[in-house]
């Protein structure tokens, strides 16, 4: 018999980072990419929980500080990714790490 095609054990979107320090800053030029399952082009982007570019690129260069999310159709939202402000950073590579994992830090400001 015929069987729907079901969108629940699709993915939710990720947001990719360049360049992949976190905490990402202003002053990096902080670009997001938004990937996952779905079409591609036209994404909704929220900025602190608010829509905030209903029909974005998939790539933006972040130009102010705040909290951002992507949507994809079907699968939600991604995590949200954090651009500061901030004068002096403490950063770590955005990559997952586990224990026993070498960690190279950066003091910048």
């Amino acid at each position: 018999g015929w069987c729907p095609l079901s969108l629940a054990g699709a993915q939710s979107p990720q947001i990719l980072m360049e360049p992949p320090w976190t905490p990402a800053v202003l002053w990096d030029e902080v670009t997001l990419t938004c990937q996952g399952s779905g079409t591609s082009g036209d994404t909704p982007w929220y900025k602190d929980g608010q829509l905030w570019w209903k029909k974005g690129p998939d790539q933006l260069l972040v130009t102010t500080s705040g909290t951002y999310t992507c949507d994809r159709p079907g699968t939600g939202h991604s995590s949200p990714m954090r651009v500061l402000d901030d004068w002096l950073v403490l950063q770590v590579s955005a990559q997952a790490l586990l224990e026993g994992d070498t960690v190279t830090l950066r003091c910048r400001g």
